[in-house]
């Protein structure tokens, strides 16, 4: 069983929560995070890069005139990625590949990268994460009470405009909704907060 703890806004740490393991996969699996960052990241190319190969290139594939006598260098066809206005010798032709991740795989992953974070004493709950209205000094001083302002990702349970709002603008951190959150955003920061509700709904779905 893995003891995490619980703080409140301003710091205060109010008790722990135990979370055993085998809810999350019982270990960390470094494959599994490794499939999911590649994956993650070649996900994120646009893959709009096209350039054409001499094959692509318009003009006649006919030497341009006879290997020898001439008193000029051995040319081959105009098409040549030497001349001006030939192919490109590596041309950008293929779609990039698109790694499968199935749906399985990304909540094993996740919860992988969770149990990671829970073992290095990265991740912490929040009870009672609220703002009355935006004020991004109110969450950045949460952060620095929970010492996570030199980079963190905030995981909620449900929306809250004014949190979103009070967040959005500070550098290095991340905020989220725990249906949406990812191995690759997980392991990028290296503080980890995540509301009640929101390890609640993660467990509940790994049994």
């Amino acid at each position: 069983m893995l003891s995490v703890p619980v703080f409140n806004m301003q710091g205060t740490k109010l008790g722990s929560v135990e979370v055993d393991e085998a809810q999350l996969g019982g270990r960390v699996r470094p494959e599994l995070l490794k499939q999911a960052v590649v994956a993650y990241q070649d996900h994120q190319r646009q893959g709009s890069a096209r350039t054409k190969s001499r094959a692509m290139v318009e003009g006649s594939t006919r030497k341009l005139y006879r290997q020898k006598g001439t008193g000029n260098a051995r040319a081959g066809m105009l098409r040549t990625p030497v001349r001006k206005g030939g192919g490109r010798a590596f041309a950008k032709m293929r779609p990039p590949s698109v790694k499968e991740f199935p749906k399985k795989m990304r909540r094993a992953a996740r919860n992988s990268a969770i149990l990671a974070k829970m073992q290095a004493n990265e991740f912490v709950l929040v009870d009672g994460l609220r703002c009355a209205e935006p004020k991004t000094k109110v969450f950045a001083a949460m952060l620095s009470a929970l010492k996570a302002d030199n980079g963190c990702l905030v995981a909620m349970h449900e929306r809250d405009p004014n949190v979103y709002k009070s967040g959005r603008n500070i550098a290095d951190a991340d905020l989220r909704m725990v249906d949406e959150v990812t191995a690759y955003e997980l392991l990028r920061r290296p503080r980890v907060i995540f509301t009640k509700g929101a390890l609640e709904r993660v467990l509940g779905k790994a049994k």
